[in-house]
């Protein structure tokens, strides 16, 4: 089941980077981010109040709050390293922190991947790599670019380790994720309060029309990423995390097949080469697990 509920992680934080990116073409991002956080954490707040997951709080509950905490400046980061470019070296060095991290947590954990699996997290990573159309020759690249970009990668694989130890059952887990949503929402809340007193809109061209005409996409890309936080926890509860970590982390080829399908993007030689051996990597893990 791990390698069944770490590819539904791949595929929902893969849409939900895609209708996000579509969302900040319309508005900035740290109010998409915001907005879809904030309808996030509304639902599981229903949903914990339906199942009484507020029985499960204990001190697991600090890894929710500590991931919470972290994810939205590990978005901020990524985000700022996107604008100082180019973005074919940041995007794929930002995806390396979702493998790194928690594959470092599990190999400290005693987890020891036999060869199929070892080589198929290797080739998938690769792929995962390629995939974002690296940037391998052009202008340099920013100090503070691959700075910031480092940090958000560590960030996010943080998140990923933290998220799968802050609950041992799925009604905890609920709660964890609320937990999760509504520090995501507070650190988040805080930087678009000081970025608007610093003069810069909070809401898009055309005000709160344009936010209700977008709640749907906003609540999809908020639910996606909730659904997708679960499934990572789930597949690294049932298996090993070093397997959860690579293959959650084809997301980035998830987004650059989405891009392909709805946008009719063309995909570059080393694009198709990347999602090829994703695929290859994909089914030496599972044949491996």
């Amino acid at each position: 089941m791990t390698a069944v509920f770490a590819l539904a992680t791949s595929l929902l934080w893969g849409f939900a980077d895609f209708g996000g990116g579509l969302l900040t073409r319309r508005m900035r991002a740290l109010t998409v981010v915001v907005l879809s956080q904030v309808i996030a954490a509304v639902v599981l707040g229903a949903v914990v109040a339906a199942t009484g997951g507020w029985r499960e709080a204990g001190p697991g509950l600090w890894f929710a709050v500590a991931a919470g905490l972290i994810g939205p400046a590990a978005t901020l980061c990524f985000y700022q390293a996107l604008a100082l470019g180019p973005m074919g070296v940041v995007a794929p060095l930002g995806s390396l922190g979702t493998v790194a991290v928690p594959v470092g947590v599990g190999i400290a954990l005693g987890e020891r991947p036999g060869a199929v699996p070892a080589l198929g997290m290797v080739v998938a990573l690769t792929g995962v790599l390629l995939a974002g159309g690296p940037q391998l020759r052009g202008a340099s690249v920013e100090r503070r670019a691959i700075v910031l970009t480092l940090v958000s990668a560590l960030g996010f694989g943080a998140v990923m380790a933290l998220i799968s130890q802050a609950s041992t059952t799925v009604t905890g887990l609920y709660l964890a994720l609320f937990v999760q949503r509504l520090c995501n929402v507070a650190v988040g809340g805080a930087a678009l309060y000081v970025t608007a007193r610093r003069g810069e809109p909070a809401l898009p061209e055309g005000g709160m029309a344009a936010i209700r005409s977008a709640l749907p996409a906003l609540a999809f890309v908020g639910l996606a990423d909730v659904a997708a936080n679960g499934t990572y926890a789930l597949a690294a509860r049932n298996g090993p995390v070093t397997m959860a970590a690579v293959l959650a982390s084809l997301y980035p080829v998830v987004t650059t097949l989405a891009a392909l399908g709805f946008l009719k993007e063309r995909m570059r030689a080393v694009q198709t080469m990347g999602a090829s051996l994703a695929l290859v990597g994909t089914v030496l893990l599972a044949s491996g697990g």
